[in-house]
């Protein structure tokens, strides 16, 4: 299937996004989850605990090319991503609105600040300036560690990376986010780090 951005562009995925699907079936072939598949079946923990209610967004896509090889399928053959997406999850939790990505490094020692997009960063400031608990779920893949990682953070060393450096050092990532231990039931209990960026920031 093609897929075209919305200036027409055909999107491919690349190289590096490709490297990093195998290495995240290698590192967590022994449960078959990506960290996406993680959250999400978090998420439906959550939500039949009825502890909070967050879903990840639907990707907008318009379809303008389908095939009907057999009766039973329809095969789509081209697409366009119809608007720039935002962020990957969001909800409530508390009364409280929620809205986070999630993302994943190979880098052993910072975090690119080229995982984000200029949308999103933009995204998650427009919503914590209305109030919204804006954060980034942060793995770092070849040690399986896991952060919560403040909206906050990500603004400062993005609004500095022009003149700064274009990456988050781990140490900050470890001194000033939330480290996430995995779990069983929900597999990653993110609201513990989401507790604590309340009681810290006084949401």
């Amino acid at each position: 299937m093609v897929i075209n951005y919305p200036n027409g562009q055909p999107f491919k995925k690349s190289h590096s996004a490709l490297k990093k699907t195998r290495a995240q079936n290698t590192i967590y072939g022994n449960r078959g989850m990506s960290l996406e598949d993680e959250i999400n079946e978090s998420n439906k923990y959550y939500l039949e605990h009825e502890i909070a209610v967050i879903h990840k967004k639907p990707i907008p896509i318009q379809i303008v090319d389908v095939s009907y090889p057999k009766r039973s399928a329809a095969v789509i053959r081209e697409a366009y991503f119809k608007q720039a997406s935002t962020t990957d999850y969001n909800g409530v939790y508390h009364g409280k609105y929620i809205d986070f990505e999630a993302k994943e490094t190979k880098n052993k020692v910072s975090f690119p600040l080229s995982n984000f997009h200029k949308h999103q960063v933009e995204h998650m400031r427009a919503c914590q300036k209305q109030g919204g608990i804006c954060f980034t779920i942060v793995r770092f893949v070849l040690s399986s560690e896991l952060f919560l990682l403040p909206a906050d953070i990500i603004f400062e060393y993005w609004d500095n990376q022009e003149s700064g450096r274009k990456s988050i050092p781990k140490k900050v990532i470890q001194d000033k986010g939330f480290e996430l231990d995995y779990g069983l039931e929900p597999r990653i209990p993110y609201l513990e780090g989401v507790d604590c960026l309340i009681s810290n920031h006084k949401f």
